[in-house]
C-alpha cells in the first residue's frame, strides 16, 4: 500500500501506548499512521508509552510508514511496546513530557490505552494550551470505560473468545478428573471480564466484585458464596466445578487483611492502583477452601489459574480487527478537524456509537469527585447479568427456605440444617431473584 499524497508534509503526528496490552492495539497505529500519511502528516512511533518522554528523552521513536504498519493490523501486541507510566505523577515529569513532545515537533497526538492512559492524555491537551492537539483511543479488555451506548472496548471481544475456549477445556478437566478449578480473570474494578467468559463458557459460577454493594468486603464473605455454590453443587450430585471469579474482588478486600497472609505483599503501580498482579488470590481462595472442607472431613482437590496475561496479546478476532480500524481512522479524523462535533477542542477521546464517530471531551468522562477517569461496573439490573446468574449454581435465599432443598445442602456439606442456615444464610441473602 502506497501513500496517495506528494509534496511538503503538513505536520508531524506522534502515536503512544499506555497500560497493558489489548487485542487490537496494532491495528489503531496502522489505521491512523495510514490515514494520517495519506492526509500529508510525518508519522512517528514513541516506544514506551510515557516512560522516556517523561524524563525528557527522545532518542526512542521510530518513523513509521505505510509499509511497516499495512500488515500489522492482525497481529496482536504493540509494536511500539507500551508501559503504566505516568506523566501526571508530578510537575516536573508533566514539564518533561510537553518539553520531549515539543522537541519531537509533535503536533498531533494519539494516545492508545485505558483510563489511566485517558487522564495522561487530558492532561497534556490542557497543558499544551493548543500546540498539540490529542485524540485518545480507549483500550482495555477490562471493558470498564464508559463508552457512549454502552460500547465495548476494543481488546474486550477477543479477551473474552480466547478465555472462554480455556475456560471450556478447564470445564472439560474438571469433569474427566472430578475435580474443582478456580480461575480469576482480570478485571481492576470492574468484572466484565469474568462475567462474560463465566457466561459463555458456562461456568459453573462466577463471583464478581459488584455484587458486593460496600466498598470493602471481607475474604469470609466471598469465600461463603464460592463454597455455598460447591456444596449446593454437591447436593446436586457433581463433585466437579469451574468457578470464575473477578480480580477485582482483590482490591475490595482490606489490605490489612491482606498483608497478613503468608506471600502476599502489596505494592502500588505508578497510578497509584494495588498491583493485583502481585496478589495471588486464585491460591488465597484455593487454600483457604481446601482448609474449609478439611475442616468439615471431606477432601477436594481444587487447582487454581489467573487468566489474563494469556489474553492481552492475543490476535484480534475480526469484530476488534473492524473496530480498531475505524478508532484509529477516526482519531486522526478528529485531528485533522474532520469530525462532527459542536466545540472546538484541543483533545478529546474517541469512539463509535451506533456505527458513527463520536468525540467525547475529556472532561465529560471524568467523575467530578475523583478528578479520575469514570469506570463503568456491570450493571446488576440488566437481562444480561440476570440471565448469566440463572444459569449459575449459586446458593440462594429460597434454597433455604425450601425444607426438602436445605436438607439435601446440609447433608452435602456434613451439617445440620440449622447449622448450615446460621452458617449461610448471610452468604445467601442478596443474591437471589432480586438481584
Amino acid at each position: 500500500m502506497e501513500s496517495i499524497t506528494s509534496g511538503l508534509l503538513k505536520g508531524r503526528m506522534g502515536i503512544l501506548v499506555g497500560g497493558g496490552p489489548a487485542p487490537g492495539i496494532n491495528g489503531v497505529i496502522s489505521a491512523a499512521t495510514i490515514e494520517a500519511i495519506n492526509h500529508g502528516l510525518e508519522v512517528i512511533g514513541i516506544m514506551d508509552g510515557f516512560s522516556r518522554l517523561m524524563k525528557g528523552e527522545i532518542s526512542q521513536v521510530r518513523p513509521l510508514a505505510i509499509d511497516d504498519v499495512a500488515r500489522i493490523h492482525g497481529k496482536g501486541g504493540s509494536l511500539l511496546r507500551t508501559s503504566r507510566a505516568n506523566p501526571t505523577r508530578s510537575k516536573e515529569t508533566m514539564e518533561n513530557t510537553l518539553r520531549a513532545l515539543g522537541d519531537l515537533g509533535i503536533e498531533q497526538l494519539v494516545t492508545i490505552g485505558g483510563d489511566d492512559t485517558a487522564l495522561s492524555a487530558s492532561e497534556i491537551s490542557k497543558m499544551a494550551g493548543g500546540e498539540i492537539r490529542v485524540a485518545h483511543v480507549p483500550k482495555t479488555i477490562d471493558n470498564d470505560l464508559p463508552l457512549p451506548g454502552n460500547m465495548q472496548t476494543f481488546g474486550f471481544e477477543t479477551a473474552r473468545h480466547v478465555g472462554t475456549g480455556l475456560v471450556e477445556n478447564l470445564k472439560e478437566d474438571a469433569r474427566t478428573t472430578n475435580r474443582w478449578y478456580f480461575v480469576v480473570a482480570m478485571g481492576r474494578k470492574a468484572g466484565h471480564l469474568a462475567l462474560g467468559i463465566g457466561k459463555a463458557a458456562g461456568a459453573t459460577v462466577t463471583i464478581i466484585g459488584e455484587e458486593f454493594p460496600n466498598e470493602r468486603v471481607t475474604l469470609n464473605q466471598v469465600l461463603d458464596v464460592l463454597e455455598g455454590s460447591m456444596i449446593k453443587r454437591k447436593a446436586l450430585g457433581r463433585e466437579h466445578g469451574v468457578a470464575v471469579i473477578a480480580e477485582g474482588i482483590a482490591e475490595k478486600l482490606d489490605p490489612a487483611e491482606l498483608e497478613l497472609l503468608p506471600g502476599v505483599d502489596i505494592l502500588y503501580d505508578d497510578h497509584g492502583h494495588m498491583r493485583l498482579g502481585d496478589v495471588p488470590l486464585a491460591n488465597i481462595i484455593r487454600k483457604q477452601m481446601e482448609q474449609r472442607f478439611a475442616d468439615r472431613g471431606q477432601k477436594i482437590t481444587i487447582i487454581d489459574i489467573t487468566l489474563g496475561y494469556e489474553l492481552r496479546c492475543a490476535d484480534p478476532i475480526p469484530f476488534d480487527c473492524e473496530y480498531v480500524r475505524d478508532l484509529g481512522n477516526g482519531a486522526v479524523r478528529f485531528l485533522l478537524n474532520d469530525y462532527p462535533s459542536p466545540q472546538p477542542l484541543n483533545g478529546a477521546m474517541v469512539c463509535l456509537e451506533a456505527g458513527r464517530l463520536r468525540i467525547i471531551p475529556f472532561a465529560e468522562m471524568r467523575d467530578p469527585e475523583t478528578n479520575r477517569t469514570r469506570v463503568r461496573l456491570v450493571d446488576l439490573h440488566t437481562e444480561s447479568y440476570r440471565v448469566a446468574r440463572k444459569y449459575m449454581i449459586r446458593l440462594e435465599h429460597n434454597d433455604l427456605q425450601d425444607l426438602n432443598k436445605l436438607r439435601r445442602i446440609a447433608h452435602a456439606a456434613g451439617m445440620t440444617t440449622e447449622e448450615f442456615k446460621l452458617r449461610f444464610s448471610d452468604a445467601a441473602r442478596g443474591f437471589g431473584e432480586s438481584a
